[in-house]
């Protein structure tokens, strides 16, 4: 089998350096990639390549200098993986150079825009050079929908899908995630709520969330692909939500604040605030677990025409969270590698894997999943 050249653009960074170390350490499949760590920092991308072993190489590249698709065919690139957020600001060079070159392309883009009018953007040069780009290989909607699917199989239809992802205070925090979330911090969200699109202010009144294996949180409206691709996807009638719910409440009332003083017009720019959360962020860990997780809810009428209400939980403990967002794109460039089909053209991640798929993963890092039924409302 041909040994797939795998550039990860970042892969020295909080996500690209967890899926460097992930394709590298697979004995399944390190023998058919060969691993380019790639960004600015030419020590930096050499230094975790070295700790990585088979072949791995460190390369300096800064993806936003011209002439990346020729870089890309000098190093015999087959797959480029794209971690160097925030995308909510980026254009789709790097994904245009890679199929220019050639490349199958996959990334972890949790902006709504940049995902959703990905397939429109790439799908013509992708299909022209019969490779595969994904965007959005991450915790959403990659498996937010895996999710969907296992939970609603044979359902008849869906009314309400609700997702909240409630992150561990001390699990590392990237500051490219940290501008991403600020980005929309008070700004109005398109959100569908009861069977029509209405306006919600991103991280402004945050609500309570019950979790399984977690105590009760508040959780604030962020604005994430799901929003705008489940209600056409999944046929939602009532409503698709989405909430972040952070571990300590001063910081949720934080973000709540900087959306309250957006709204007011005192902080036009609240992204310009991420080095500082990022590297100030700390001081509020003592009152913080390394517990995190993730729970999906839903609504609908099943296969014998039952009102159904179910939820999926997951509980991440030691700090693991953030390899939920790194395992869809892992997977997916495992199966590049091993050679197994990908649709070609341009995609978003939504309902390409099945739940089924990510098990493994998740017990690799010891976390605990499960399905609830719940009792349907009156």
């Amino acid at each position: 089998m041909a040994t797939l050249k795998t550039l990860v653009l970042g892969g020295y960074g909080n996500f690209g350096a967890r899926i460097c170390r992930a394709l590298a350490g697979d004995p399944a499949t390190n023998h058919h990639i060969a691993l380019l760590v790639a960004g600015r920092d030419a020590s930096r991308a050499q230094a975790l390549a070295d700790t990585l072993g088979h072949g791995a190489q460190g390369v300096a590249l800064d993806h936003q200098a011209p002439g990346l698709a020729a870089t890309l065919r000098q190093w015999g690139v087959g797959l480029v993986v794209h971690t160097a957020g925030p995308f909510q600001s980026q254009a789709y060079s790097v994904a245009q150079a890679a199929a220019e070159a050639g490349a199958h392309y996959i990334d972890l883009a949790d902006g709504r825009r940049f995902v959703c009018d990905f397939p429109a953007a790439l799908q013509a040069p992708f299909a022209a050079a019969g490779r595969t780009a994904i965007a959005g290989a991450s915790t959403v909607p990659a498996l937010s929908s895996a999710v969907i699917d296992h939970l609603c199989a044979g359902w008849q239809h869906i009314d309400r899908i609700d997702i909240c992802i409630a992150p561990a205070q001390r699990a590392p925090r990237g500051q490219a995630t940290l501008a991403a979330v600020l980005s929309y911090c008070g700004l109005p969200i398109d959100v569908w709520d009861g069977g029509r699109w209405q306006p919600q202010r991103g991280w402004a009144h945050p609500t309570p969330v019950q979790f399984h294996r977690l105590r009760p949180r508040l959780g604030a409206v962020c604005d994430i692909p799901d929003l705008e691709i489940f209600p056409a996807h999944y046929q939602a009638r009532d409503r698709v939500t989405f909430r972040a719910a952070l571990e300590v409440g001063l910081a949720q009332r934080t973000f709540a604040a900087i959306a309250a003083l957006r709204h007011w017009g005192l902080l036009p720019h609240p992204e310009k605030l991420a080095w500082l959360m990022h590297h100030t962020g700390g001081v509020l860990d003592g009152m913080g677990t390394p517990l995190g997780g993730m729970v999906v809810r839903v609504a609908g009428t099943d296969a014998q025409g039952q009102l159904r209400r179910r939820a999926w939980h997951i509980a991440a403990d030691h700090d693991h969270g953030p390899e939920i967002p790194c395992m869809a794109t892992i997977l997916l460039a495992r199966q590049l590698a091993a050679g197994q089909p990908l649709p070609t053209g341009a995609h978003t991640s939504t309902s390409l894997l099945p739940l089924a798929a990510f098990a493994p993963e998740f017990a690799k890092w010891g976390m605990q999943t499960d399905v609830v039924d719940e009792p349907v409302a009156p």
